[in-house]
Order: structure tokens, then C-alpha cells, then sequence
């Protein structure tokens, strides 16, 4: 069956730098776009950054563009979110999106 799992979040101060990965199964992934989201506590969902299948093009929400990296692994079916310079405001649960498939997210809190 189809499995998004993300990980690699965790506590980190403000201006620190966290890494998540997505492992997928269950699909072909090297056909998908892939999407992170976040939602922040109290907030909606939103979508913050987005990679092509072949992980030519990206696109990035305003507030973290400059600051996130998002790349993909096809070979080992893998996408990363490379999170710089993080602020507080970051703070959320982050999900990895493939169409209709969502992972469990994971956890990211931005304090000192």
C-alpha cells in the first residue's frame, strides 16, 4: 500500500537548520510532484514548497523562499525539505504530499 513517512524533525533554536526526509512506497514516485506542507498550531495547512518528477523545477512559498531547499532522491524514492535559518514562526507539523497520498508528519519547533 502507499506510505509517506516523514522524518527528521525535532527541536531546534531560532537561525538552526533541520533536515526532513519523506521515504515513499507503494507508487510510482518518479511520477509524482511532491509538496511539503506545514501547519502551525491553531492553523490551517498550508503549502509551502513543491519539486517536478524529474526534480527540475521548484517552487517555494513566499515566507520560506531563500531559506528551504526542496530536492528529491528517485532512485532511492526519497524527498528532502533542507530547512536554513529557521524562525520560530516555522513551528508546525510538516507533511510530505504525493496527490492524494499524505504522510503522518512530523514535528518541527523553532525556540530558544
Amino acid at each position: 500500500q502507499v506510505q509517506l513517512v516523514e522524518s527528521g524533525g525535532g527541536l531546534v533554536q531560532p537561525g538552526g537548520s533541520l533536515r526532513l526526509s519523506c521515504a515513499a512506497s507503494g507508487f510510482t514516485f518518479s511520477a509524482y510532484w511532491m509538496k511539503w506542507y506545514r501547519q502551525a498550531p491553531g492553523k490551517e495547512r498550508e503549502w509551502i514548497a513543491s519539486i517536478s518528477p524529474s526534480g527540475g523545477t521548484t517552487n517555494y512559498e513566499d515566507f520560506v523562499k531563500g531559506r528551504f531547499t526542496i530536492s528529491r532522491d528517485n532512485a532511492k524514492n526519497t524527498v528532502y525539505l533542507q530547512m536554513d535559518s529557521l524562525k520560530p514562526e516555522d513551528t508546525g507539523v510538516y507533511y510530505c504530499n504525493a496527490g492524494a497520498y499524505w504522510g503522518q508528519g512530523t514535528q518541527v519547533i523553532v525556540s530558544s
